[in-house]
């Protein structure tokens, strides 16, 4: 988090982590698309032939709160790929909250567990361990035939009881929520840090 009170500017970063086309990357071109234009800035999106994030998405998203400052949430997502561990990690240092995306399906239970498990220990890493983050769970494609049903990802996933989200990203299920989920942590934790309420 960066503040400037010079600006009266915030800057947030927010990641969505999780496996590999899970949603993330849905996610935010939904937000993007329903966002009014004077609140975002341009998204820049890198793909590999097969249409997966490389990189990241970064979208600013700016609100303003009641004693003038801007804040600007610049949204990220992480390439699930297990070979871009290292653009992961050098996408999340310095996060300030995450949006753990995972996919819904019986068949993708060990993947998230596992990068569910890395995100934790990198961030540990970086000394930012995740109960000091604003942190929510998206379990996305809530609509295929076969999928975990909560408990069981609560079990795997949510060892921190934080909140969680279910969601349709393709159809913009539960998009918002989630979004509007990890910005009211974050929120109250800039009250908290910088009194800018």
């Amino acid at each position: 988090m960066l503040i400037d009170h010079r600006k009266k500017e915030i800057h947030v970063k927010i990641v969505y982590y999780g496996p590999a086309l899970s949603g993330k990357t849905t996610n935010l071109k939904y937000i993007y698309r329903k966002l009014n234009p004077q609140f975002r800035g341009e998204m820049v999106t890198v793909d590999t032939k097969g249409e997966r994030t490389m990189y990241f998405d970064f979208l600013p998203v700016e609100v303003k709160t009641p004693s003038g400052f801007r804040v600007k949430f610049h949204l990220y997502t992480v390439p699930g790929q297990e070979f871009y561990r290292v653009s992961r990690k050098l996408v999340l240092k310095g996060t300030d909250g995450v949006v753990f995306v995972a996919d819904s399906a019986v068949d993708r239970r060990e993947a998230n567990i596992k990068i569910m498990n890395e995100m934790v220990e990198t961030l540990k890493e970086f000394k930012t361990p995740i109960e000091t983050l604003a942190f929510v769970i998206q379990y996305n494609k809530r609509d295929l035939p076969s999928v975990l049903d909560i408990p069981t990802l609560q079990s795997d996933l949510n060892h921190w009881d934080v909140p969680y989200f279910e969601a349709i990203a393709k159809e913009g299920k539960g998009v918002f929520q989630t979004l509007d989920g990890v910005v009211k942590q974050v929120m109250t934790k800039i009250v908290k840090k910088a009194q800018v309420g």
